[in-house]
């Protein structure tokens, strides 16, 4: 064991009631690394939350893929592409794709006897994933969709639900307007689903992709586009590399030229307001780590001047300005260490709290959740606190060469 650890060790272990100043500037010290390391979990884990939430509601109900008329990459309205089973089973078997599937888009109003609604209904087939879907039911059961025949089954969101006033087993008049006429039709609505995301819950319904292709005049390998869906999101950028490889510069037997679209690029505005939240994470980071480094110094250079007679002894028995200064540092170190173990118990503990409770609420209509999710990562946690320790540590150095500056025979008769 070295000298200034083994004085360090001596010096932190010692519970001296005459250290009237120092005492509570270790305290200080301490409290000032636990406060900030405990907001930096909880602000990371928070934003990880949100970010991984986020993305997850946009790729459910959208998937992370989809293949589309150009023409409709451009235009509120949807063009029809052709795209048969050969041309999904290739989507399907693109390395990273989980499912891929066809949908059909038609626009149609929605009327009671007192009140209508504009909606989009998205007609989905047998080969939908619906996992996300069946998570985000509050009332009803997720009916078996077909793209051979329709009982126009419709899956409405809980906004729609409460404007028309309707409910599970309801039967209620849709109207679609064509070019030469208007078309109605009657649905029963089988189910009520909520994803907080109004883009979504104030447009779609969702029904059999068979009567949507009729409501438009399709034909039966006509749609929309086609969704792919991913295990794992980081790997969007390859995965949509992999998609357009596979249909890109290419057209359908009817001649339309295809394109791909990611998420990121169908939803610009929210990724926008998910990258705003780095920075926010960066700046709260920066106050936090400073924070700690600040009460850290103060109470380094209050420990220092309170031991001068021990640095005068020191220095008189031959210890160099290096190992006294070695021994505060040390000394620091410890008392950093309290403080994120600390840190580390709060921040984990109110993390893990909002995990099980949900205690802390927000306004859905404006966080697209209803409460604050928070995502907790070891290997985040480990390397703020490696980064807290070392930066204290090095904003540490230079106040540490005050010790150079205390003379033996001048710091024995220090009072």
């Amino acid at each position: 064991m070295s000298l200034p650890l083994f004085i360090a060790r001596k010096i932190y272990g010692q519970h001296d009631q005459q250290k009237a100043v120092s005492m509570p500037a270790v305290r200080i010290a301490t409290i000032g690394v636990a406060v900030g390391l405990a907001v930096m979990i909880v602000t990371v884990a928070v934003v990880m939350g949100f970010k991984s939430t986020i993305s997850s509601k946009l790729a459910g109900f959208g998937s992370h893929v989809q293949v589309q008329n150009i023409r409709s990459s451009s235009s509120f309205d949807s063009y029809p592409i052709c795209i048969d089973d050969s041309l999904l089973s290739v989507l399907s078997s693109i390395s990273g794709v989980k499912s891929a599937s066809r949908y059909t888009l038609a626009q149609g109003i929605l009327k009671t006897d007192a009140d209508f609604l504009g909606v989009a209904l998205k007609g989905i087939g047998p080969e939908y994933d619906l996992s996300y879907m069946k998570e985000c039911l509050v009332e009803g059961e997720m009916p078996v969709f077909s793209d051979t025949a329709t009982t126009y089954p419709l899956v409405i969101s809980k906004n729609m639900a409460d404007k028309l006033q309707l409910k599970t087993g309801d039967r209620i008049f849709a109207y679609f307007i064509g070019q030469d006429d208007v078309r109605t039709r009657r649905f029963t609505v089988k189910a009520i689903y909520q994803t907080n995301m109004k883009r979504f819950d104030d447009r779609f319904c969702l029904t059999d992709i068979y009567a949507t292709r009729r409501l438009n005049g399709w034909q039966n390998d006509e749609c929309s586009g086609a969704e792919i869906a991913s295990g794992h999101f980081d790997q969007l950028d390859e995965l949509t590399l992999s998609v357009q490889a596979a249909v890109g510069h290419t057209t359908d037997r009817e001649g339309n030229a295809l394109t791909t679209l990611n998420i990121r690029e169908l939803y610009p505005q929210v990724f926008s307001w998910l990258e705003l939240l780095d920075i926010n994470v960066w700046i709260i980071l920066a106050l936090m780590v400073a924070v700690a480094g600040f009460t850290m110094i103060s109470g380094l250079l209050i420990i220092i001047l309170e031991r001068t007679q021990m640095i005068g002894v020191l220095k008189a028995l031959g210890a160099t300005d290096s190992t006294v200064r070695h021994t505060f540092l040390w000394l620091a170190a410890f008392i950093v260490g309290r403080g994120l173990l600390w840190g580390n118990i709060v921040g984990v503990g109110l993390v893990v709290l909002q995990m099980a409770t949900g205690i802390i609420r927000l306004d859905p209509q404006t966080y697209y959740v209803s409460e604050a999710p928070v995502t907790l990562s070891l290997p985040v946690v480990l390397l703020l606190n490696a980064a807290t320790l070392a930066i204290c540590m090095l904003m540490l150095v230079g106040p540490s060469y005050l010790v150079s500056r205390i003379h033996p025979a001048r710091s024995m008769r220090y009072e």
